[in-house]
């Protein structure tokens, strides 16, 4: 016998040691091999999915197809697909690929409308006002249309018209409120026996008196909003609102509550495209009154977020109209800070 670690044994083992260490070398001299990310979890999901509603469709076949001769593989996929895999897809294609540029409006979630009136309120907690004395006058000019009641009980829109107010200041009750030229005619604003400045009178003393924290406002304004009959007190409150955000003047941060505080309203939503009194297209907010199928909706610049107008229509048909009337719409032109009845402001 061969003594051990010499003869054939030995060649064997001195050769296989140098092969081991060629391998090495060529193993180092090649490049290291690309690095894969694991799929994740999701995408794991996706693709089971995916593949689950493949076999599902091909399973719903009615009978298996007649076996046929063998055909030469296509050097690219198919491009038909069941119809429900062909959506899923679809969607992976959006989940993995990041659903398109940032530009991709298509692609980008529609904004609601707490999101909105939140972007309203930033950008009326920024506005400059000047404070109102309580011996001035806010003056707000609008075109408005109202409908008029028949005596059948329908109503017809009247043709628009121009609208200048004068509104009083004062905090403490007064009989005289405000005038007002409305279709070419003067008027005066008056109460009888008076009234005090209020969520129905609010001048800017006022205003200003009001909390700035929404949900402490919220609740303040459920308490003094009275809803006329057969009318949701939450419609009340956001008809309110809308009216403090008219024909006034306030500071910032009063402004800005009042936004957050409508957010907070249920049934508020967000409309797409709405038109004021002027014909200007904005972006409207709205809330439905279930009781008396009466919409009231806001409209807002889409780019600088200015309030521009405001208007109510039918929801359903009723003795006063057929949905979709319209019965009333203003938008506000101009406003400004004045000392006397009558003046207009010069910028």
């Amino acid at each position: 016998m061969n003594a051990a670690g010499s003869g054939p044994d030995r060649a064997e083992h001195e050769k296989a040691e140098r092969e081991e260490a060629e391998r090495e070398e060529l193993a180092r001299l090649l490049p290291a091999p690309a690095e894969r990310d694991v799929p994740s979890e999701p995408y794991l999901h996706h693709k089971d999915r995916l593949m689950q509603h493949i076999d599902d469709d091909q399973n719903r076949t009615t009978a298996p197809a007649p076996a046929r001769k063998a055909r030469p593989r296509l050097l690219r996929p198919a491009l038909v697909m069941p119809a429900a895999a062909l959506a899923l897809a679809g969607a992976l294609a959006v989940t993995f690929t990041g659903g398109g540029g940032s530009g991709d409006s298509a692609a980008q979630p529609r904004e609601t409308a707490t999101v909105l009136l939140d972007r309203i309120a930033g950008t009326a907690a920024k506005s400059d006002v000047r404070p109102v004395r309580q011996d001035q006058f806010v003056y707000v000019k609008s075109v408005t249309a109202g409908a008029e009641m028949k005596e059948d009980g329908s109503s017809k829109l009247e043709p628009r018209h121009e609208r200048e107010v004068w509104m009083s200041q004062q905090v403490k009750r007064i009989t005289k409120t405000g005038e007002i030229k409305e279709d070419g005619e003067w008027g005066r604003m008056a109460e009888l026996g008076g009234s005090p400045a209020g969520l129905y009178r609010p001048t800017y003393q006022w205003l200003a008196s009001l909390p700035t924290d929404p949900d402490a406002l919220l609740k303040e304004l459920y308490r003094m909003a009275e809803p006329d009959e057969g009318v949701e007190k939450a419609q009340a409150v956001f008809g309110r609102i809308g009216s403090c955000l008219g024909e006034t003047v306030m500071p910032p941060e009063n402004a800005a509550a009042l936004y957050k505080a409508a957010a907070k309203i249920p049934g508020v939503t967000r409309k797409e495209d709405a038109v004021d009194a002027a014909g200007r297209h904005g972006v409207g907010i709205a809330r439905v009154d279930k009781r008396s199928g009466e919409a009231t909706e806001w409209v807002f610049d889409r780019d600088s977020l200015t309030l521009l107008g405001e208007r109510s229509y039918l929801t359903k048909d009723v003795r006063a109209g057929k949905k979709g009337d319209v019965m009333e719409k203003t938008a506000y032109l101009k406003r400004g800070i004045v000392d006397h009845y009558r003046e207009r402001p010069t910028s």
